[in-house]
């Protein structure tokens, strides 16, 4: 006779569906959990990743700000004095851009003359002298000087030298008196960039004497601060044109750290023009990137040509192109027949751990 399945084979059977069904219950909820929370994540994921890049942004900037109030204390400083500060550099690299910026500047030192220095190549110079005072030229370098008198003639004086110009190079024209009567010198500065990781690429801020500018990714280089200069006009009718250049030198390698301690010393400021100056020329070339120089050029000539479009360039004061009206040629000072006094100063700084 066949036996029937008493009531506790029938309960245990029920208490093994039941917990078949909870635990499928539970696994469909956390699959529903684990997919609503993917879901929630690729919604975030984006803002997630600006708020990061705005983060490493802020913080960028914010040693930016900090390295050049540095430089400017170091520039100041007297030589082989500075200080040291630490930075925190968890997402940024600091490294160095070298010869990012050449800058010529020259200008006749007296009224009665003028003169035009011509660099044929790189070691042979021509002098023309308008008035034929022009008796003997120096040139110098951080490294050596070389000096030779020429007799006064109305065409063009070639002179050949052994001075290197691979850093910085002064040329000083003198009359017979030895009175220097014109001045040009030519630097080659260098500076610093601050790279930052973002989502989409990195972000770049270049610090170059005294000037700004950054990129974001995929974005081409914005200049946010010019070079430091100023046209004063002074009570007695008179102006003043002031250039501070800045160049940074690093002495052997930051490397990279969370943490960073880096040194800021002066190599001794120079004073390179002071007084009277006449026919003044300034030219200037950015090889960070082809966009920088054309930025330069349009920031200083912006008012030139609002006063030629309008007409008023006879009362015009302030930069005017040296020739060509791009400034592809230089920048001189439009001084409507006031006397100009140059003021140009270089600080050299050295960076270092």
């Amino acid at each position: 006779m066949k036996s029937l399945p008493d009531a506790r084979s029938r309960t245990s059977s029920c208490d093994d569906e039941r917990a078949v069904s909870e635990v499928l219950g539970v696994i469909m909820m956390m699959a529903m959990v684990v997919t609503i929370m993917g879901g929630v994540w690729v919604f975030l994921n984006p803002y997630l990743v600006d708020f990061q890049d705005n983060t490493n942004w802020k913080s960028a900037v914010n040693i930016a700000d900090r390295i050049d109030d540095r430089l400017d204390v170091a520039g100041s400083s007297p030589e082989n004095t500075g200080i040291r500060n630490t930075y925190s550099l968890k997402s940024t690299i600091l490294m160095p851009i070298e010869n990012v910026e050449k800058w010529s500047i020259s200008a006749d030192l007296v009224s009665y003359d003028r003169i035009e220095i011509i660099n044929l190549n790189h070691t042979t110079v021509s002098i023309l002298s308008a008035n034929e005072t022009a008796r003997s030229i120096k040139i110098e370098n951080a490294d050596s000087s070389f000096t030779q008198s020429f007799q006064a003639s109305h065409e063009a004086v070639v002179i050949q030298h052994n001075v290197s110009k691979e850093h910085w190079i002064m040329i000083t024209i003198y009359d017979e008196d030895s009175t220097p009567i014109h001045r040009q010198f030519e630097i080659s500065l260098s500076g610093l960039t601050i790279t930052t990781s973002f989502g989409e690429g990195e972000h770049q801020i270049a610090l170059m004497n005294n000037a700004r500018t950054a990129k974001f990714p995929n974005e081409p280089w914005q200049l946010t601060r010019l070079p430091t200069m100023e046209i004063d006009s002074l009570a007695n009718g008179e102006f003043r044109f002031s250039i501070l250049l800045t160049d940074v030198t690093m002495n052997g390698s930051l490397g990279s750290s969370n943490t960073i301690a880096v040194n800021f010393e002066s190599l001794g400021a120079m004073t390179l023009f002071t007084g009277d100056a006449y026919n003044v020329r300034f030219v200037v070339n950015n090889f960070l990137h082809d966009v920088i120089t054309p930025q330069y050029h349009d920031s200083w000539l912006t008012d030139y040509k609002i006063n030629r479009a309008s007409g008023t360039l006879d009362t015009y004061t302030g930069y005017s192109p040296y020739l060509r009206a791009s400034g592809a040629d230089g920048f001189t000072i439009e001084t409507n027949g006031g006397s100009l006094n140059l003021e140009v100063d270089l600080q050299r700084i050295e960076v270092s751990r």
